[in-house]
């Protein structure tokens, strides 16, 4: 379906949300006027933009500044736990102070960076790989910030389910609950992670046929925990699903265009045989009710 006829379409459901993506991204900065007016136009209502790193949390402050769409969250990814600052701390709290509204993200446990990940992968290129307890120490602090502040969490977990349901059940969590982004785990681990308060958020790269096991697990989501998220400019959607092309990057790479978060949504309507409308609503209830 050509993208101008998914506008007209998307016309009659709920805004779409998208969950979790970086719109800060050093890869999207040569498109984001033109990016934020094909949002608008699939009918976007809010996005979660995820600060990953103490460098890149003005970033995402500028843009919730400037765009009325952002729903801003500032956070220490694993990847980058083991090159904080002396004063990583501080500087997320200050963040907070003039960001009252923002959320605790991107923030989480990553064993595939330790176990599974080349030594030559380039998107690892200058980062000490922190070991799992100190991310797992990392991760901590920012679980019970996100549990004093009562705002939701985004977290990332690739490879590592059993250490986060441990520090999930030990730790204090935020009341209004947390998402487990792009979720991979398995689906005996989806009623445990539920009970504690987990959200779980379907990503584009799983409408690949190559990801089957993952979408039997979100056809299994209760309703009211699903949410609904590119990760762009990571995470492409497959070719035959895409609604907007990949966009071109300063580094000569491609970029997901935020913009196919429709798609991602039209994509899991098909996956748990419900209408896009219904669906829609669905998500729209779900959003407002861990991010506000």
């Amino acid at each position: 379906m050509p993208a101008e006829q998914f506008v007209i379409s998307s016309r009659y459901v709920a805004p779409f949300y998208d969950a979790h993506n970086h719109f800060q991204d050093d890869w999207l900065a040569p498109h984001r006027t033109a990016v934020d007016a094909e949002l608008r136009g699939v009918g976007l209502g809010r996005a979660v933009v995820n600060g990953t790193c103490e460098a890149d949390w003005p970033a995402v402050a500028d843009l919730a500044r400037q765009l009325n769409w952002v729903v801003p969250s500032f956070g220490l990814h694993p990847w980058d736990a083991g090159n904080r600052s002396a004063n990583w701390q501080a500087n997320l709290l200050r963040q907070f102070e003039s960001t009252p509204r923002a959320a605790v993200g991107e923030v989480g446990l990553d064993r595939w960076i330790l176990d599974r990940a080349k030594p030559d992968d380039s998107r690892l290129a200058g980062l000490r790989r922190a070991p799992l307890d100190e991310q797992i120490e990392v991760f901590a602090w920012q679980l019970e910030l996100a549990a004093r502040r009562n705002c939701a969490a985004s977290i990332h977990c690739l490879d590592a389910f059993g250490a986060m349901l441990d520090v999930l059940s030990r730790a204090q969590r935020p009341a209004r609950g947390f998402l487990l982004h792009a979720y991979s785990g398995p689906v005996e681990m989806m009623r445990p992670f539920a009970d504690l308060g987990a959200y779980f958020s379907f990503n584009g790269s799983f409408l690949d046929a190559r990801h089957a096991a993952k979408q039997e697990v979100f056809k299994r989501i209760p309703a009211d925990r699903l949410l609904v998220e590119t990760d762009a400019p990571a995470m492409r959607l497959p070719p035959s699903h895409e609604k907007f092309p990949p966009l071109a990057t300063p580094a000569g790479a491609v970029a997901n265009h935020p913009a196919n978060i429709a798609a991602v949504y039209a994509g899991l309507a098909e996956i748990r045989g419900v209408p896009l409308a219904t669906l829609a609503d669905q998500v729209e209830s779900n959003f407002v009710r861990l991010f506000g």
